[in-house]
């Protein structure tokens, strides 16, 4: 039996979502802001986005302890591509929880919503998730200077991405 299951968030995970968004170590390495309200996570949860692809990772004993979401690009010329988000909780950091959840976005991207691009935004500073993102793919292909507020001051973030792999029979 595996250490985790992973599936979509519903009406009944906002109370979870909000407790791990709560967290100063989750925000603070996000664009979110701190002190996420219930009724906010409830919204979150209600909206029927079809450009929104959330998961979440939760224990065998059913806790939520990792969030991660794809926003697809509305624009037609985009449309191949998404923002990737993702948090996971204090304690279960450093034990692959990260990385299960990021390939199963991933899978999610490349094999049911056929996405060719997917990018994200990372703080310089978050070692962990920038050596998760090096092994799944991601490339730096930028830095904003002073792009994001944090902590009270304006912190330097890193553009990253990663574009599908062709399949042979595309090449062929």
């Amino acid at each position: 039996m595996s250490r985790y299951h992973i599936r979509k968030p519903g009406p009944a995970d906002a109370a979870a979502l909000r407790a791990l968004m709560s967290d100063p170590l989750c925000y603070g390495n996000t664009l979110q802001l701190p002190y996420p309200s219930l009724q906010l996570w409830q919204q979150r949860l209600a909206g029927s986005d079809p450009l929104h692809h959330a998961l979440l990772l939760e224990t065998a004993a059913g806790q939520v302890i990792a969030h991660g979401s794809l926003w697809r690009e509305s624009a037609p010329r985009l449309a191949h591509g998404a923002h990737l988000g993702m948090a996971v909780q204090r304690e279960w950091q450093g034990q692959g929880v990260g990385r299960a959840l990021l390939q199963a976005m991933l899978d999610l991207a490349d094999n049911w919503l056929g996405l060719h691009r997917v990018e994200l935004t990372v703080f310089e500073d978050n070692a962990a998730a920038l050596a998760l993102y090096h092994k799944c793919g991601f490339v730096e292909e930028a830095r904003l200077r002073a792009y994001a507020l944090r902590n009270g001051r304006y912190e330097d973030v890193l553009k990253m991405a990663r574009l599908r792999a062709s399949s042979p029979a595309a090449q062929a």
